[in-house]
């Protein structure tokens, strides 16, 4: 027995703590105990005590506070006789999302226009992270695009019920009664279905510009990652158009009056 080794124990790779951005260590420093004490609250159970801050969150919430910050500074700017570049900024954002909103949802849009902006800035916002060195875009990674989509599902059915109440159900029951059996699952099938949808193709784009813009700037850290990056901006602002124009389209069939 004196001459066998004492065996070291087996770190499994789950073990191993995932490599943490700048910001999202400094927010663990910072705020991990009352993070934990929130999430314990809730009786959730942080896979890492010592960070409980993912790098997802932590670009969410900055995302959030230059929201937040580029709404102020509308807002201190506002001024009809001369208005300032980020007031230009807000006003041609909001006027081509009220544009889309009255091709696509018709009559009654304007009520859906801020919730339509909100998402449409907040993805686009996280998108563009992946560019920024340091950063990395929230939306590439799988649990944010499902919270956007989540979130989306229950909002336009929320506001289908509110505009037709019980037609809105009747509806998922099909125009013949004795076929309400069959049409029933499918319709809850194919809603389900958009959650999947909108989640996959997010996340799948985005997780691949930033897997792609990595890898070259790895591999020749000079010229060719700047024509990535180009594409990584391009997929950004198309994806956040796709997910902003499908949202109002769920939101236009959920309200329509043709029920």
């Amino acid at each position: 027995m004196d001459g066998l080794k004492p065996t070291e124990p087996r770190i499994s790779y789950t073990d191993v703590m995932p490599e943490q951005l700048v910001f999202t260590q400094f927010l663990n420093q910072h705020f991990a105990a009352p993070v934990n004490g929130l999430l314990h609250a809730v009786h959730v159970s942080p896979k890492y005590p010592a960070a409980p801050i993912t790098n997802a969150a932590a670009m969410e919430l900055l995302v959030f506070v230059t929201m937040i910050v580029f709404f102020l500074a509308v807002r201190v700017t506002l001024s009809v006789e001369r208005p300032g570049p980020v007031q230009h900024i807000a006003e041609l954002t909001h006027e081509f999302v009220s544009n889309q909103g009255e091709s696509i949802i018709g009559h009654g849009y304007e009520r859906f226009v801020p919730y339509l902006t909100i998402i449409f800035v907040f993805i686009l916002l996280s998108n563009l992270m992946g560019l920024v060195p340091g950063l990395e875009s929230p939306t590439a990674s799988a649990v944010v695009p499902l919270g956007l989509a989540l979130v989306t599902f229950v909002y336009y059915h929320f506001q289908g019920l509110r505009e037709n109440r019980a037609a809105y159900i009747k509806q998922f029951l099909g125009p013949v009664w004795w076929l309400a059996w069959l049409l029933l699952p499918i319709e809850l099938v194919s809603h389900f279905a958009r959650i999947l949808s909108l989640t996959v193709r997010l996340y799948a784009n985005m997780y691949a510009g930033d897997l792609l813009t990595m890898v070259f700037f790895s591999l020749v850290p000079v010229g060719v990652p700047l024509i990535f990056m180009g594409l990584h901006f391009g997929v950004a602002v198309v994806q956040a158009y796709v997910f902003m124009l499908l949202a109002m389209i769920y939101i236009g069939l959920a309200v329509s009056h043709e029920h």
